[in-house]
């Protein structure tokens, strides 16, 4: 059994390991050029909440989908909060989903995690790019949301298993013989 102190410990750590991970994903999605195929860039910050909200629960999964979706929004100079709602709904949903219905093993997360890209930049085109009508809406989506969502396959493999690994390292022991 662990005394608070190591618990509290833990979870700073666990949290702290998390929130360095969230910088590393928004460093390595907004570098130009970087995995780049075309226009498409896969997403990194996405998978990360997603797997933390598959691990950590509903409540805290969507308070750091909140906080990835505002870290996102920033860096993509887009309308403050769109994104942190999004997320948060999503990964609420995730974990409720993962908890009652899905079962948490890495190719089921990779492929509702690429589900989950293409509905978040599918609803990022319909209302940056279709509404106010460009005429080149319908190639954006061909040539930038479909490939970016399918490019999210392999960092969402990776985020999957780094924060499987991260929850695991700083399990909190309470005393279950």
């Amino acid at each position: 059994m662990e005394s608070r102190r190591m618990r509290s410990r833990s979870q700073i750590l666990k949290w702290g390991c998390y929130v360095l991970a969230l910088f590393v994903c928004a460093a390595l999605q907004t570098t130009p050029g970087l995995f780049q195929l075309g226009q498409a860039k896969p997403l990194f910050i996405l998978p990360l909440c997603l797997a933390v909200a598959v691990y950590e629960g509903e409540f805290a999964g969507a308070l750091f989908g909140a906080v990835c979706g505002l870290l996102w929004d920033y860096t993509a100079g887009r309308t403050v909060g769109m994104l942190a709602l999004e997320l948060l709904l999503m990964c609420f949903a995730l974990s409720v989903l993962v908890q009652l219905y899905l079962q948490g093993s890495t190719w089921n997360f990779a492929l509702i995690s690429m589900v989950t890209a293409a509905l978040v930049l599918s609803l990022d085109w319909l209302f940056f790019y279709y509404m106010p009508g460009y005429s080149w809406a319908g190639s954006r989506w061909l040539t930038f949301v479909l490939p970016s969502a399918g490019l999210t396959l392999l960092p969402s493999l990776v985020l999957f298993r780094l924060v499987r690994r991260i929850h695991e390292e700083f399990k909190i022991d309470n005393g279950v013989v």
